[in-house]
C-alpha cells in the first residue's frame, strides 16, 4: 500500500531508494535528468548534488516553495516547470539522459490535513494533488452504490468494497459524508479492526485518491512518454508502492510478461524488438534503510535502459491496468 510513504512524520521528506535511483540512473555527471514528480525535491536536490542538470514536474502548486529553494541553490542547473508528469516529453525543453518517477502520494500531501489524504488527521475529504476536477467527497456521495464498490475493489484491492459501498450510501442518506475522519470511523465501524492490522480505510483512501487523481492513466502515460523522450542508452526509473503500480511497470519494461501464452498449434507471433534493455529484477529497501525509514517498506524500484527500438503508441493493452467505472 502506498500510504506508509509518507506517514511518518519523523522523516517526511527523505526520498525512498535514493541510492539505487542514482545508480540506475548513472552517470551523473553532466547529465540531463527529468524529474517527474518532484514532491519536495529530495531526488531533484540528490541528482542536482551528484552533478547533473534538472529539469522538475509537478501539478501540485504547495510545491513551488521547494523549487525555488532549489533555484536559488542551483541556478544554472535547475529548472521547475508545472505540469503532469503524463505529458513530460512535452514538457522536457529539450532531451534528457535520464527520467525519475515517484509514483503515488508525497509525504508533504499526507502531512496536511487540510489536502485530506490521510486517515489519520481530521480534514476536508478531498485528495486532489491539484486543484482540479473531483474530489474524493464527490465520489463518496455521488456514486451509485455499484461504483463506489467497483472502484473500491479495483484500485484499492479492498475484498470488503460492497460492504463499505453499502455502509457509505446509508450513512450519506442522512448527511454528506465530508471528513477524512468521518469516512474512516465509517469503515472501521463497518469491517472492524483486528490487532496489528493496518488500519481497515487504507484500502479505500487508496482507491479514492487513485480515482480522484487518475493515477494509473497518469502512471501509463509517463511511461509511455519516457519511452518517446529517451534516446538510445537514457535511463527511466520507476519507483512505486504497490502491487497495482508495479504491475504495470513491469509489464511496461517487459511487455511478454502480460502477453497471452502463444498456442504452439497457432502461427507464432513474431514478437517485437525490446524497447527497454538491463530491466532486471525488482528492488527493495535494504534493511538499513528500513531501520531509519520504515516507510520505505512498501517501495519497489524498476528501471531500464532505452534501446534503439522506436517508441510504441501509447496502450494499455497487456499492462493489468485496473478498471473501475466508466471502463470500455
Amino acid at each position: 500500500m502506498s500510504e506508509p510513504k509518507g506517514s511518518d512524520s519523523q522523516a517526511p521528506h527523505v526520498p525512498v531508494l535514493l541510492a539505487e535511483v542514482l545508480d540506475a540512473l548513472a552517470p551523473l555527471k553532466g547529465a540531463r535528468i527529468l524529474d517527474g514528480t518532484f514532491g519536495a525535491g529530495g531526488y531533484s536536490r540528490a541528482l542536482l548534488e551528484a552533478g547533473a542538470s534538472v529539469v522538475a514536474l509537478d501539478r501540485d502548486p504547495s510545491v513551488l516553495p521547494h523549487a525555488e529553494r532549489l533555484s536559488a541553490d542551483f541556478p544554472n542547473r535547475f529548472k521547475f516547470v508545472p505540469g503532469t508528469f503524463s505529458n513530460l516529453d512535452e514538457l522536457a525543453d529539450g532531451p534528457v539522459d535520464g527520467v525519475v518517477l515517484d509514483i503515488g502520494v508525497s509525504s508533504m500531501q499526507l502531512d496536511q490535513a487540510q489536502r485530506g489524504f490521510s486517515f489519520m488527521q481530521e480534514g476536508p475529504l478531498d485528495m486532489r494533488m491539484s486543484s482540479d476536477g473531483e474530489s474524493a467527497a464527490d465520489l463518496v456521495n455521488n456514486l451509485d452504490e455499484a461504483e463506489l464498490a467497483n472502484l473500491l475493489f479495483a484500485f484499492g484491492e479492498e475484498r470488503k468494497s460492497r460492504r463499505i459501498a453499502s455502509a457509505v450510501v446509508a450513512a450519506r442518506a442522512t448527511a454528506p459524508i465530508a471528513t477524512t475522519t468521518q469516512l474512516a470511523r465509517l469503515i472501521e465501524k463497518t469491517i472492524g479492526r483486528k490487532p496489528g492490522d493496518a488500519h481497515p480505510a487504507t484500502r479505500s483512501f487508496q482507491a479514492l485518491r487513485i480515482a480522484v487523481n487518475g493515477e494509473f492513466d497518469q502512471l501509463v502515460g509517463g511511461l509511455f512518454a519516457s519511452e518517446r523522450l529517451l534516446a538510445e542508452g537514457g535511463r527511466l526509473a520507476v519507483v512505486t508502492f504497490h502491487s497495482l503500480e508495479d504491475r504495470i511497470v513491469k509489464r511496461f519494461f517487459d511487455p511478454e510478461k502480460g502477453a497471452p501464452t502463444q498456442s504452439r498449434h497457432l502461427p507464432q507471433v513474431v514478437l517485437e524488438a525490446p524497447r527497454w534493455a538491463r530491466a532486471g529484477k525488482a528492488l527493495k529497501a535494504s534493511s538499513a534503510e528500513l531501520a531509519r525509514n520504515p516507510r520505505s517498506r512498501s517501495a519497489t524500484l524498476r528501471a531500464g535502459t532505452r534501446t534503439t527500438a522506436p517508441a510504441r503508441v501509447m496502450s494499455y493493452a497487456g499492462l493489468g491496468v485496473p478498471l473501475s467505472r466508466g471502463a470500455a
